[in-house]
């Protein structure tokens, strides 16, 4: 079985939309696009540069049509990802279309059982960047085995964010950590299951406050 990563660049407020440039998403009248750039750093790139190797990908629509615009003609800054298999979910995309068919290893998927059957076959790690309504797709169903977060110290206010009121109850584990010098926390969390509940302070032992 394949393992889903989200890979998500994401303010303190949780808003994921337009991190990289100005003009990459201004749907929703979102005003404050390349909020990433500030931050940048080498720690910070080199993380970026491990994340950038092989993989699979499944994207939303919106996300894929950005991408499919520019990496087929700026594939040497990003290994792989042109040779990487591209699943796109979408309702009002087909396999004919010229933006499908015209960027190589492409593939339309319609819904959450297609990519289950994606998820259970074999091959590489399938990741997941942008696609604010995917991820939260995948939240609901279970489907994310890791995130990955690059967590900014600022708040936004508005835009989409990673996560919403419809995500599956879950449990993830801190695999890595790390913290940039501009402030931005890195951050691998693996699924770990069910949630746990108890009440706070059950594990200590109650002392009369009477007593010394």
């Amino acid at each position: 079985m394949r393992k889903i990563v989200v890979l998500s660049m994401i303010t303190l407020d949780g808003v994921m939309q337009g991190p990289g440039a100005p003009g990459e998403d201004p749907s929703g009248g979102f005003k404050h696009g390349g909020w990433v750039a500030p931050y940048d750093d080498e720690v910070y790139d080199e993380v970026v540069k491990k994340e950038l190797q092989p993989a699979d990908y499944l994207l939303g629509r919106k996300t894929y049509e950005i991408w499919a615009a520019y990496w087929p003609h700026h594939g040497e800054f990003w290994p792989g990802i042109n040779e990487g298999m591209k699943y796109v979910l979408s309702k009002r995309l087909n396999q004919s279309d010229p933006m499908v068919a015209g960027w190589k290893n492409s593939e339309v998927v319609k819904g959450v059982a297609d990519i289950k059957k994606i998820k259970e076959g074999n091959g590489r790690d399938i990741h997941v960047w942008g696609s604010s309504e995917l991820v939260q797709l995948l939240l609901a169903h279970d489907l994310v085995d890791e995130l990955r977060l690059k967590i900014h110290p600022l708040i936004l206010g508005k835009g989409k964010k990673l996560f919403d009121n419809g995500s599956m109850p879950s449990a993830f584990t801190l695999t890595e950590s790390i913290v940039t010098p501009t402030g931005v926390i890195i951050a691998a969390y693996m699924r770990a299951g069910k949630i746990g509940t108890g009440t706070v302070g059950e594990r200590y032992e109650l002392k009369d406050p009477t007593e010394g």
